[in-house]
């Protein structure tokens, strides 16, 4: 199970796909869906049986993220977390190989299509939580152990 953690601007992506997926996208589904049906046989009209299915979606969606944004609890920005890696920082490491990635530690809910966010549950973000600049971490995973450099902390972006 995730931590039910957010940022506030990933609190306010979540609710706005929730209000287009309810006032927007539903209704025109459903339209869609009651034209196809007047059209006759059900059995075999593609566009009921496809808008039919993604109404299904919708809703199965729309239940899941009323569900989540109840329970998920918004952590805000505080001025005694500078200097240190903590929730919604960006920070920038570097590994042996001077590999450097720039992550920013969000909740689970708000990692899908962003290539630089991670779980705060996931073993790097683990590893960086609470540390200074400067300090070195060890990440371990499945994998193996990987050691990196945290080069920067920063909470403006």
């Amino acid at each position: 199970m995730s931590t039910p953690l957010i940022t506030d601007q990933g609190l306010a992506r979540l609710q706005a796909e929730l209000d287009f997926l309810w006032r927007t996208e539903r209704p025109e589904v459903t339209k869609k869906v009651t034209w196809a049906a007047s059209l006759g046989d059900r059995s075999e009209n593609a566009d009921y049986q496809y808008n039919k299915k993604r109404l299904r979606e919708i809703d199965r969606r729309v239940r899941y993220l009323r569900k989540r944004i109840d329970s998920l609890k918004v952590v805000p920005y505080s001025k005694e977390q500078e200097g240190r890696v903590y929730f919604g920082c960006w920070v920038t490491i570097e590994n042996e190989d001077g590999e450097q990635k720039k992550l920013r530690i969000v909740g689970y809910d708000e990692i899908f299509g962003e290539k630089q966010y991670i779980s705060v549950d996931s073993p790097m973000a683990r590893a960086l939580l609470r540390k200074h600049v400067g300090d070195e971490v060890v990440v371990r995973t499945e994998a193996g152990e990987f050691y990196w450099e945290i080069l920067a902390i920063d909470y403006s972006q």
